[in-house]
């Protein structure tokens, strides 16, 4: 995670899990782990230079050559750029289906639906699914709020590149061809 993502998290009004959202409970650090990252030696993909773990990071930010190795992994994963956004659904900012906001991420309209309409029974269309290409815009959830938390506690898009028009097959040969390079 980014420092500002991983900021967001730990707000002390409620420090989440940055994969999950749910709520973190006080724990101890995990020493045996960050004294492997310390000890564990490794070479930069860009330039090759070796160095420990926990030193990765910084250096990556800063390599030229560790940037254009990611941009070539772009690259090779994306298709085609896209000319008419126009007849693409937006699958960044949602209305919320209960009131007439607009423009909430995903975690906004969770938390939203949470705070002002955790007791509302009234049947509606989710938003997020409907934007999917698998997403049926008719369907009415018969527990909205349970649906929201069941299926949208993160997004998807944090993880890995969507590209919704490829299908299951081509994007694990895409997985497998990256990972091959990256050894």
């Amino acid at each position: 995670f980014c420092t500002q993502c991983l900021q967001e998290c730990l707000k002390p009004k409620k420090p989440v899990c940055g994969v999950c959202r749910s709520t973190l409970s006080p724990g101890s650090r995990a020493l045996d782990l960050e004294k492997q990252i310390e000890t564990t030696e490794t070479a930069c993909n860009g330039c090759n230079k070796k160095m420990y773990l926990s030193k990765m990071r910084s250096h990556a930010a800063s390599c030229s050559k560790y940037q254009n190795y990611i941009m070539e992994g772009v690259k090779a994963v994306t298709k085609e750029p896209l000319h008419n956004t126009r007849n693409f659904p937006n699958r960044f900012t949602f209305p919320c289906p209960y009131c007439s906001e607009k423009n909430f991420d995903q975690e906004g309209l969770v938390e939203h639906c949470k705070t002002l309409h955790s007791m509302d029974a009234k049947q509606v269309v989710c938003p997020i699914c409907a934007s999917m290409p698998w997403g049926d815009p008719n369907y009415r959830s018969a527990n909205f709020m349970e649906h929201l938390q069941r299926r949208h506690r993160f997004s998807y898009d944090t993880f890995v590149v969507c590209d919704y028009d490829a299908d299951e097959d081509d994007m694990m040969a895409q997985v497998l061809m990256r990972s091959l390079r990256d050894k």
